[in-house]
């Protein structure tokens, strides 16, 4: 067994040069249908909800997609050139054993995500088939065993229904914009240039960006699988054009669906506004976007089982086998159904309340993690040193532990959720603006810890520690 075949079993899922396969242009599919489905559909109903009218609603949908997006995709960039899932390269920022800060945010992402898709996927089984209980058990149980098992099934096979499902889903959310630009009737304030509402606009911006940027936790996941050949301008906008389109327009059809019906629920709105267009095509709409959510939990789940095997690797050194993933799956898929059965029936604002949760969360992360590939080590890891626990990277990175805490200590006066207002929103009157805070503290901070970083030097040791491995 060479070099590269004994770090790939040892390391979870590290990607050797010789097995790299596939075509850039199958990101844009992959993140197109991450995006379709009912939890983004659900982001674009904020705004109205909190009173907000839809030009503004979809003006702050198109900026914060754009926001989130930019971000998810330069993460993607760096599959190609390690060949490692996301989280694992966070050791060379915080160390060996200090990136299980960013591990166990994920996790919460991961399953906190799922438990919402749970309660959604009962919701709409509900509006499809009122005999069956809202928050039945077994439809969420059921829900969460079928996304389990395409998980099992492995990575391409995801790929495959990821492409197939892009193609539906394009061909169901244009019959319903173009039906909707005929046959939908709004009242003139939904228009209104001068219906602005800071603290709506704001909330819907940043939960669209969040929501966007929560990708980053896992993009590279997809992405290392393709030659390194493959440059960062094609992986960047291969994955940005994909996730920006289907995320930006998914939250747009929750938009108008919330502002045709803003009291009902996310599935019985989308359903009356498709009906509205066509009679019955409801059902069929709900039914696409609900095997989106079976796609994009399949995803989280997938994910969570990396996060939960890398975690068990770093605290006592493993051989990953199919048993040990599945293991790791069934444990993600009891504590989101556990979450899911416990949900309350406020969807929308639990959901936004994850949302902000994550962008505080993810936003030192983000810029931590950007900054230390471009602009410290320009794309120079070794691979055998980020699985060794005595390595040139440390078992503990102060530099980026000390950025992701100032980062986010930074961030707090500006959150605003229900449970807490900082001082900063309050004086805004609500409005969050904590990740236009935390990007340049934590970046600036991580990269200023670094001035004495010689880079030349680490280039050579990861050079020198890699030698043999492919």
């Amino acid at each position: 067994m060479s070099n590269g075949r004994l770090i790939e079993k040892r390391s979870i899922d590290y990607v050797p040069l010789a097995e790299r396969h596939g075509k850039v242009w199958h990101l844009w599919p992959v993140w197109f249908s991450g995006d379709a489905h009912l939890a983004t559909l659900a982001v674009g109903t904020i705004g109205i909800t909190l009173g907000a009218n839809l030009l503004w609603t979809s003006i702050a949908v198109l900026a914060g997609c754009a926001l989130g997006t930019f971000f998810m995709a330069f993460h993607s960039t760096q599959g190609p050139q390690l060949g490692l899932p996301q989280m694992i390269q966070s050791r060379p920022q915080f160390g060996y054993a200090g990136a299980l800060l960013v591990w166990a945010v994920a996790l919460i992402a991961f399953i906190g995500f799922n438990a919402f898709n749970q309660v959604l996927a009962a919701q709409t089984i509900h509006q499809i088939s009122p005999s069956i209980p809202a928050t039945s058990p077994a439809v969420i149980i059921a829900f969460a065993v079928l996304a389990m098992a395409l998980a099992i099934v492995g990575y391409h096979t995801i790929h495959l229904a990821q492409r197939v499902f892009a193609y539906l889903m394009i061909a169901l959310l244009t019959v319903f914009t173009i039906g909707g630009a005929f046959l939908i009737k709004l009242p003139p304030q939904q228009w209104d240039p001068n219906g602005f509402k800071t603290i709506p606009f704001l909330t819907e911006l940043f939960a669209a960006a969040s929501y966007q940027l929560s990708w980053s936790i896992y993009v590279s996941d997809y992405s290392r699988y393709l030659p390194r050949e493959v440059g960062v301008r094609a992986s960047f906008w291969w994955t940005y054009l994909g996730a920006f389109i289907g995320g930006a327009w998914m939250m747009l059809v929750g938009t108008v669906a919330a502002a045709v019906a803003p009291k009902l629920d996310v599935a019985a709105a989308l359903q009356g506004a498709a009906d509205s267009i066509l009679p019955g095509f409801g059902v069929i709409l709900l039914v696409g976007a609900l095997l989106g959510l079976v796609c994009i939990s399949t995803l989280n789940f997938y994910g969570a089982s990396l996060t939960l095997l890398s975690v068990w690797d770093t605290c006592r050194p493993l051989e990953c086998t199919v048993g040990k993933r599945v293991a790791s799956l069934i444990v993600a898929g009891i504590v989101s159904s556990v979450l899911a059965l416990n949900a309350s029936g406020d969807f929308v604002t639990e959901f936004n309340d994850l949302l902000s949760v994550l962008l505080y969360l993810f936003t030192p992360w983000t810029a931590i993690n950007l900054v230390d590939f471009y602009l410290v080590r320009q794309g120079h890891y070794s691979i055998r040193e980020i699985f060794n626990p005595r390595g040139m990277y440390g078992r503990w990175n102060w530099r980026g532990l000390v950025a992701y805490g100032v980062g986010f200590v930074a961030m707090i006066p500006f959150f605003k959720t229900e449970s807490y207002t900082g001082p900063v929103a309050r004086a805004l009157g609500g409005a969050d603006i904590a990740m236009l805070v935390g990007l340049p503290v934590a970046g600036v901070v991580y990269l200023l810890a670094c001035r004495s970083f010689n880079i030349e030097q680490d280039r050579q040791l990861a050079r020198t520690a890699d030698l043999g491995l492919e």
